[in-house]
């Protein structure tokens, strides 16, 4: 068996951004119509932090599985929090086809979706993007929101004021400001890309018709305030999002399911979408299988076609 294998460098040359954004709109579409088996993601603990599985499949294509491990003591250690793999096998033998490197698939794939919800609900002018946290997702997220909107103004904000400072060095439209509240206030779209165990913002700050997306885990609670959860229109991958972690999200407890819209329904124009310039709505992400297993396919397909990565042979 021959298993190709990628690194992080081959995943972020290989994985075009715009075509990713689409196939993760085609990837939610299914998992809300049924068509993705996707477990419940399961936990295993360690005195020093988690290690998370997220497999899935859709039919006519390989069988993903995403091991992530979340250890914050890293950093100290000068080594990233979130480490991760992904790995495909055939559908039709089990047989694995590829391994590659899950952090670069899992800032993409991210980021991707949070700019998959900002085309399906911010306003079309949305013009200010705030940005909060500069790390992997900021930097993410700056590049993929400013592909979705007309964006002319980025705000940077961060508790570390040199990541902030060098993440708006990347874009002439980016400037980093003082306080988090700077940054939000009047902002049409607000990305929260931080691994706070508290919130991080204040549902005042932000104006009426913004878009906000979370993407932060760190249960048991989390980043996004769950006022501002039950207060706008509330987007989900799926509304799993719901129970309780490590298969939802903190953020979202004591909330009903029924008050969230998977953006799946939206791609299928099963349930509205934005509903009025002046509504704010919020995009709450946990993570799912099917994001990495359509950005896995997507990168296999191209370092296929171009002769990328290693083999390595398994007998």
């Amino acid at each position: 068996m021959d298993v190709l294998v990628l690194g992080g460098a081959d995943v972020e040359r290989l994985l075009d951004p715009d075509a990713l954004v689409d196939a993760l709109a085609d990837a939610f579409a299914a998992l809300s119509g049924g068509r993705v088996d996707a477990p419940p993601r399961n936990q295993v603990t360690a005195p020093a932090g988690f290690l998370l599985a997220m497999p899935a499949h859709r039919p006519g294509g390989p069988i993903g599985v995403k091991l992530v491990s979340v250890f914050e003591g890293n950093r100290e250690r000068g080594i990233p929090s979130h480490l991760a793999l992904v790995a495909l096998f055939d559908e039709e033998t089990g047989a694995p086809i590829a391994l590659m490197d899950g952090a670069s698939i899992t800032a993409a794939r991210t980021a991707g979706a949070a700019a998959l919800s900002a085309r399906l609900l911010a306003r079309p002018d949305s013009r200010v993007l705030a940005i909060v946290g500069a790390g992997v997702q900021g930097r993410a997220h700056l590049a993929a929101l400013a592909r979705v909107r007309p964006i002319e103004e980025i705000r940077v904000a961060s508790l570390y004021p040199e990541e902030a400072a060098a993440l708006a060095a990347t874009d002439p439209r980016a400037r980093a400001v003082g306080t988090i509240a700077e940054a939000v206030a009047g902002a049409d779209i607000v990305a929260l890309c931080t691994n706070s165990p508290s919130l991080v913002i204040d549902a005042a700050w932000v104006a009426p018709g913004a878009h906000v997306t979370s993407v932060g885990y760190h249960p048991p609670a989390g980043e996004l305030p769950p006022a501002l959860a039950a207060a706008a229109h509330l987007f989900v991958e799926t509304r799993a999002a719901f129970e309780p972690v490590p298969v939802g999200c903190g953020e979202l407890a004591g909330l009903d399911p029924a008050t969230g819209t998977e953006l799946g329904e939206v791609v299928l124009g099963r349930r509205p979408g934005r509903t009025n310039e002046g509504e704010v709505t919020v995009y709450k992400a946990m993570g799912h299988a099917v994001e990495d297993l359509a950005a896995g396919t997507l990168v296999l397909a191209a370092a296929r076609a171009t002769g990328t990565g290693s083999t390595v042979s398994l007998s």
